[in-house]
């Protein structure tokens, strides 16, 4: 009979057990829901996905990182594509849509400049995209890009105006070139000269921070 009681409660305190266990994790996961104040997506090509490097080197993860440090309790989802000009950018504006961000951070146009696509072409899609985000009213935060000098100068320049002249159009916060400090670095890049290494996406991270917070104080204000 001893025994029998024992075993039941044995059995008792391992049910107990469990059970807190489980509504530990259901409270965690309750709290992680209310943890976000909204979500924020990296929106661009290799250069944000973080070809060559570990999805947690890349800039968005360290972004939300570094605002989590800061009391900025904000989801940062990587919606990189490697590969992707703004063509293909401006495609898959419902697809980031989808995933109900407050904030955008766009980087696009590097593939283009590179496949020389005309620069009014890619500013027409960036625009676009612009467009497409704010009727949904999302911030978005423009990352500039900058051609290669070796390219034609005509070219080089026109591809150049692209981003300041978007960003004043539509009043964007903006990064003048999501590279600064990076490119041109063998230090901070892979050996495609291109694609920055775990050191490149932590200065790129650090530069981005401020216009990142910057969007973030201007949802506050207008919501």
């Amino acid at each position: 009979m001893l025994k029998r009681e024992a075993a039941k409660m044995i059995c008792r305190i391992i049910f107990l057990a469990m059970l807190g266990c489980l509504l530990g994790v259901a409270e965690e996961g309750a709290v992680e829901k209310r943890h976000f104040a909204g979500t924020i997506v990296a929106f661009g090509d290799s250069l944000t996905k973080g070809h060559g490097v570990e999805e947690e080197e890349a800039y968005p993860a360290l972004l939300e990182k570094k605002l989590t440090a800061a009391g900025y309790h904000w989801r940062v989802v990587n919606a990189g594509s490697n590969g992707e000009t703004s063509s293909r950018a401006l495609s898959r504006v419902d697809e980031v849509l989808g995933l109900k961000p407050k904030i955008v951070i766009l980087e696009t146009g590097a593939n283009d400049g590179f496949r020389r696509v005309e620069p009014e072409v890619t500013q027409k899609n960036i625009e676009e995209i612009v467009r497409t985000l704010e009727k949904k009213k999302v911030t978005v935060v423009l990352a500039g890009m900058r051609m290669v000098s070796s390219l034609e100068p005509e070219f080089v320049r026109q591809f150049n105006a692209i981003y300041p002249a978007v960003a004043g159009k539509y009043r964007l916060i903006f990064m003048p070139f999501f590279l600064e400090g990076v490119a041109g670095r063998p230090a901070l890049n892979q050996r495609d000269a291109l694609h920055p290494l775990p050191a490149g996406y932590r200065i790129i991270t650090d530069r981005i921070y401020p216009y990142v917070v910057q969007a973030i104080e201007k949802r506050s204000l207008g919501d």
